[in-house]
């Protein structure tokens, strides 16, 4: 079977790995937008450190969960958003203003929907988590 987007399986992955109950969680294949996404979580605190397994094909990533997420998705279509809009979108996807972040492809790079709103910038929304 082919797969459609790698980001879809990884966070598909890792949110059933979450409920589960395990501890770590192994993700093949590996991408630069997984680990940008991986870099996003980590910071917030949703899961500990992860390890890229670079096996001469696709690579690995070998992920240490903290039992602290909740859900994770990807939005499909990558929608464009602009600044003003990263409020409704925030309304839509999460369940309360205090915690769970979007996470968005700006020209700055990958980074969670705060930091867009702190630049002043819109991009394509990748996924979310909480």
């Amino acid at each position: 079977m082919v797969r459609m987007s790698v980001l879809a399986d990884c966070l598909k992955t890792l949110s059933n790995a979450e409920k589960r109950g395990k501890r770590q969680v192994l993700i093949r294949p590996s991408s630069k937008v997984i680990v940008k996404f991986l870099q996003c979580m980590q910071k917030q605190g949703y899961i500990g450190e992860f390890e890229i397994v670079d096996d001469h094909r696709a690579g690995k990533i070998v992920i240490e969960l903290n039992g602290r997420l909740n859900k994770c998705g990807v939005i499909s279509p990558r929608f464009d958003i602009k600044q003003e809009d990263i409020e409704k979108w925030v309304v839509n996807l999460l369940p309360s203003r205090q915690f769970g972040h979007i996470i968005l492809s700006t020209t700055y790079g990958i980074m969670t929907h705060e930091e867009a709103k702190r630049k002043k910038t819109g991009g394509k929304i990748l996924g979310f988590f909480y």
